[in-house]
């Protein structure tokens, strides 16, 4: 059966995903051209004219991971409802008990991101905007008199640390917190920070 022509956007698309696949399953230091190439069935030659080198790959490969979940994140947080529960919406969905995937993509970014700076540049970028979108909506939260705070970008940090703090415990050590327990931590800190009980968090 004759391979269906792609344009070149869609190529890219194609061995992006797979790139992402690979690296999720064998780590960025063991991930290979060879590897992302054998998943779509391709040559080496088509993925270096694409991406000339392997870290040109594995970058492109978190900055398309990273769009993605930025994507669903503004499509959680544009909601029409009460900055409340758009906020718990997020909170849940990016928490490690929630359906967020690719924490052991992120995980596998951290770690060598300590040693290559386009990647450093990518993880910090999604990292800021991450917070940014949080604060923006826990501003408008307190200023519509949904709850109380007074510095909405410390707690945006706050959270993220613990929810990225969670993800590391639960992807790298399975069983080492229970979900429900770890889910438990997640609401209670979001409803302290915002001076509500946690019943408030899920009342309608």
């Amino acid at each position: 059966m004759a391979r269906v022509r792609l344009s070149v956007a869609e190529r890219r698309e194609e061995l992006l995903r797979a790139a992402i696949g690979q690296i999720e399953a064998r780590g960025v230091a063991a991930v290979r051209i060879a590897d992302v190439a054998a998943t779509l069935g391709v040559s080496n030659a088509l993925v270096l004219y694409h991406f000339s080198t392997k870290e040109k790959l594995v970058a492109a490969a978190f900055t398309y991971a990273a769009e993605d979940d930025l994507a669903h994140l503004r499509k959680l947080l544009g909601r029409r409802t009460s900055a409340l529960r758009r906020l718990r919406a997020a909170v849940r969905w990016y928490a490690p008990t929630g359906q967020a995937k690719g924490w052991r993509l992120w995980i596998e970014g951290w770690a060598v991101a300590l040693r290559e700076p386009a990647l450093r540049e990518v993880t910090r970028d999604l990292d800021q905007r991450w917070k940014a979108a949080i604060t923006d909506v826990i501003t408008e939260g307190a200023a519509a008199g949904e709850f109380a705070c007074a510095d909405p970008a410390g707690t945006a940090l706050r959270l993220t640390a613990l929810l990225d703090g969670l993800a590391v415990q639960l992807t790298s050590y399975p069983g080492a917190v229970p979900r429900t327990r770890a889910q438990d931590w997640v609401d209670d800190a979001l409803a302290r920070e915002l001076g509500l009980d946690r019943k408030a968090l899920t009342e309608r």
